[in-house]
């Protein structure tokens, strides 16, 4: 396993994206959060450090990728929701059984 003191991201880069991001953070927040990014990021090291074989099947929990390397697509079917009722009375506002939202004015873009 490869010592912590291996910091992948210094901390110079750490705070500036603290910044970057408009965190209020105490500074041992800081020091846990670049602890654990760099701990994170020395577990990906040693998983790409493993051998794989080229020929290796992609695959994601268990679900096998099709040859060009993405999930089989599921069919469109459409199936009715047995719970509509239930549904639309949560609703703050239900006109002809549809959800009625507020109009939200939109600005055009030059």
């Amino acid at each position: 396993m490869m010592n912590n003191k291996d910091n992948l991201i210094p901390r110079e880069v750490f705070d500036h994206l603290v910044d970057l991001a408009a965190f209020s953070l105490e500074e041992q927040e800081k020091s846990y959060l670049h602890e654990q990014m760099n701990n994170q990021l020395n577990s990906i090291r040693e998983l790409e450090a493993i051998p794989l074989p080229d020929d290796l099947p992609v695959t994601t929990h268990g679900v096998d990728y099709g040859q060009d390397g993405t999930p089989p697509l599921r069919k469109d079917e459409w199936v009715a929701c047995q719970n509509t009722a239930d549904i639309l009375a949560q609703a703050p506002c239900v006109e002809d059984d549809y959800i009625v939202v507020p109009d939200i004015p939109t600005t055009e873009l030059e």
